[in-house]
């Protein structure tokens, strides 16, 4: 017997293609709400399964990063509130050992205090709540304003105000730690 494509296999396929053009999301999303890479790779595994559970109310006519991290940031929040909140502390390597931007540092003191001020800056975000951290994520990807009040089903307006508030709370907080 001839084995033939199920009435499931067209969208399987097309949700398959569009992770797939897509994952950097859920590996960002992921690396902002856990430390451990068992962790990361836990949240991002529930991450796709949730995508696949919700991908045939997903509307075409939308983008569909959107909608992904809409899903992806909603299914982190969570796994967030029922962790406790759990954070642990990650050496900045391995916390970022995908990312290297090919820069070389001769000094090894200035490399030291950037580093230091680097691990800083991941302290005061790890100690935002799950939903700024979700609206600075959307923000450091170069969202529009639009599209973070379409992500996190709220107004353009309050989109403003929260990062408004949001980035001065960030730079106090730095500040209390570093006055230079």
């Amino acid at each position: 017997m001839i084995a033939t494509d199920t009435p499931m296999d067209a969208p399987r396929a097309r949700f398959a293609a569009l992770l797939d053009t897509h994952r950097g999301i859920v590996f960002k999303v992921a690396n902002t709400y856990c430390r451990h890479a068992e962790d990361r790779q836990d949240l991002a595994q529930e991450i796709a399964a949730q995508l696949w559970r919700a991908f045939h109310g997903y509307d075409p006519a939308r983008p569909f990063s959107t909608w992904m991290y809409r899903i992806a940031l909603n299914v982190a929040i969570s796994h967030v509130r029922t962790a406790g909140g759990r954070a642990r502390d990650v050496p900045l390597d391995d916390r970022h050992d995908e990312h290297q931007d090919g820069l070389s540092v001769d000094d090894g003191t200035a490399r030291h205090e950037s580093d230091q001020r680097i691990r800083a800056l991941h302290a005061v975000i790890d100690r935002q709540p799950p939903l700024d951290r979700a609206l600075l994520l959307l923000w450091l990807e170069e969202r529009t304003q639009r599209e973070i009040a379409d992500v996190l089903g709220i107004t353009e307006s309050n989109v403003s105000t929260k990062l408004n508030r949001l980035k001065q709370r960030i730079r106090e907080q730095l500040a209390d730690i570093d006055p230079s």
